[in-house]
């Protein structure tokens, strides 16, 4: 009859009751954490994926009779393409230069206007693919101390409750402490998914903002000299984007 009892003194639900408001509040954060982060891993997953298929339709643009034409392609493939944006800035910029009489703009020729604006499109489509890797390295950097700070809390906690009741057996001594010790494989259960996406995310932009920078590249040169650039990394106009900090 005492079995079952006996057999939930050293789950969850026993910690949670057991537990006080300082323990109650570490189990909090670290499923908000968890959550946060899972949401993030599937979210920049499902970006990068269609990052990877608006990439693949590049030869489709590059094929089409007219920009236009080819900018409606890559949209085709990717709504949110990050292609298509810095192909319809270029085509803007090339396109309204003799409207920017009146503006500070008026004072660059049209190939540093252009220049300018790839620049401005590839600085804004770094910040996008960079979001949320602060939080995934926060995660993946607190989450850790965060439970072990539960664990230190609930061996405290067992430890005085052992002193008040002057028993100090094994059998007393098992289950606070192993309960309080779930602290620390519950950070470390939310911090090592997040490590590990923070990792992959980081490369994957690096590898995306390339192909980005290598296509501002070859629009530059269209719009300027009429085609591609023979070799992608010859050119000397510094559109390359330096990589963030939270990305090195």
């Amino acid at each position: 009859m005492n079995e079952t009892p006996s057999s939930n003194l050293f789950g969850f639900a026993h910690l949670w009751e057991s537990g006080d408001t300082i323990s109650h509040v570490v189990t909090l954060i670290l499923i908000a954490m968890s959550v946060a982060s899972w949401y993030l891993i599937l979210a920049k997953t499902w970006d990068w994926w269609t990052l990877r298929r608006a990439a693949r339709s590049l030869g489709d643009f590059w094929s089409a009779s007219s920009v236009s034409e080819g900018i409606v392609k890559l949209r085709a493939a990717t709504a949110d393409s990050p292609f298509a944006r810095l192909a319809t800035q270029a085509n803007r910029c090339h396109a309204d230069c003799a409207a920017l009489r009146e503006q500070l703009a008026a004072r660059l020729d049209p190939g540093e206007q252009l220049e300018r604006a790839l620049r401005q499109q590839l600085s804004s489509t770094q910040a996008k693919l960079e979001n949320g890797l602060t939080l995934l390295a926060t995660t993946g950097a607190t989450a850790p101390f965060v439970g072990l700070f539960g664990t230190v809390w609930g061996i405290y906690h067992a430890l005085v409750a052992i002193g008040i009741s002057g028993q100090a057996a094994l059998e007393k001594v098992a289950g606070p402490v192993g309960e309080a010790l779930i602290m620390t494989a519950a950070g470390l259960a939310v911090a090592l998914p997040a490590v590990f996406a923070y990792n992959t995310f980081t490369r994957a932009n690096r590898l995306a903002l390339g192909e980005l920078d290598a296509f501002a590249h070859d629009l530059y040169s269209f719009f300027t000299v009429g085609k591609p650039s023979a070799a992608r990394g010859a050119t000397n106009l510094p559109l390359r984007i330096r990589p963030s900090a939270e990305a090195a």
